[in-house]
């Protein structure tokens, strides 16, 4: 990899044909995905949502605190990204980032722009968003939207409104999007704005904590598709160096998705413990909450999986056939070449039994240690519709 002066000078360009090049200055131009026959020198993991101070990212914090990784020989990190929605995308297709954490949608956006991107472990197994409505004005046929008005933090953000719609037999053209920004789209609904917005599992926590109390109609129970996986260079995985550490990473992501699934309140205060403004920002029970909600849509039904991050093809098979039909994607997308479970056997070729002793043994903090569990999943879904 070019060294990190050079990184930080790097332009990213988007063409009028939407095609990703990268200007280093005082150089040419370097075409995306371009290979390298040494090592990574650092490792960098991007956010599609502006932020990492969320629960979300639960299993890269887990498996750094617990030594999952072993020994990758370089620095890993993650960054926020600017909270464009497809910055993400960008961003690894020109080496600013390495791995990625796009939804299906923006990926897609990826292939149909020339960036030759791969998603190589499905995180996100069932579909982690949702529709929000103001108390008491929830739907539980999305049909009912049609003809209305539903906020978006980001214009980006319709990438992933537009399938899901279209997946549940709504005509995503009839309805009307409004970007009300990032962080202000959820108050812009709670306000009066609008007749819904886009939320997702782990911020449904987090807005009850913050008294925004709204309906959901959720994803992870209404629609067929999948959402956000870690996606990186093709050309990665082409380097047997690159791909021997990515290999090595993947584990580490599965097993701390094996220890959060033992214990969240453990794997909470991991979060906490590595961005104290989260802890300060959520509190114990919602931070525990928002964990829990996004493991959920994580893990899916284990039994009819190859274990963590195994993709569900025909769901991205769907998928990507619901772009073509609405007009979202110019090509037919082969889920093949771009969605792979190549890695997911290797990812999951741990310890099991040591990782259950470790998630038993830690020693929470008093406040997640009394937390009521039982309460919890009394009210897990309280709020949901369908």
């Amino acid at each position: 990899m070019t060294s990190n002066k050079i990184t930080r000078r790097r332009l990213l360009q988007v063409g009028a044909g939407g095609m990703v090049t990268t200007t280093i200055l005082g150089g040419g131009l370097l075409a995306p995905g371009a290979a390298f026959a040494k090592p990574y020198e650092k490792f960098t993991w991007i956010s599609p949502r502006g932020t990492i101070e969320v629960m979300d990212d639960y299993p890269y914090w887990v498996a750094k605190e617990m030594g999952y990784f072993g020994d990758l020989g370089v620095e890993t990190s993650m960054e926020p990204g600017p909270s464009d929605g497809t910055a993400v995308v960008k961003f690894v297709a020109v080496e600013q980032a390495d791995i990625g954490f796009p939804s299906p949608g923006v990926l897609s956006f990826a292939v149909n722009n020339g960036m030759d991107l791969v998603s190589i472990f499905g995180s996100g197994y069932l579909d982690l968003f949702n529709i929000a409505f103001r108390k008491g004005e929830g739907m539980t046929d999305l049909k009912g939207l049609e003809g209305k008005t539903v906020l978006l933090g980001s214009a980006a953000w319709q990438a992933i409104a537009d399938p899901m719609f279209a997946a549940v037999g709504v005509d995503p053209k009839k309805i009307t999007y409004v970007e009300a920004g990032w962080p202000t789209w959820t108050t812009a609904l709670a306000g009066g704005q609008g007749d819904a917005c886009l939320a997702w599992e782990g911020l449904r926590a987090d807005l009850g904590a913050k008294g925004l109390d709204f309906d959901y109609w959720l994803g992870m129970r209404g629609s067929p598709l999948p959402s956000n996986s870690l996606v990186v260079r093709r050309s990665d995985l082409e380097d047997p160096d690159r791909l021997a550490f990515l290999q090595k990473y993947l584990r580490g992501w599965a097993m701390g998705s094996e220890f959060a699934d033992r214990n969240p309140r453990a794997a909470a205060e991991i979060v906490f413990k590595a961005l104290p403004t989260t802890r300060a920002n959520y509190g114990p029970r919602a931070g525990t909450e928002s964990l829990m909600q996004i493991h959920r849509t994580f893990k899916g039904d284990m039994t009819k999986r190859g274990g963590w991050g195994e993709h569900d093809i025909p769901a991205w098979d769907a998928f990507f056939k619901i772009l073509k039909d609405i007009g979202m994607s110019s090509i037919n997308i082969d889920t093949a070449r771009y969605v792979t479970n190549d890695y997911i056997a290797d990812a999951n070729a741990f310890d099991m039994a040591k990782v259950h002793a470790d998630a038993d043994a830690y020693v929470l903090p008093e406040d997640l240690a009394a937390i009521d569990m039982a309460d919890v999943e009394a009210n897990f879904y309280s709020n949901v519709i369908n």
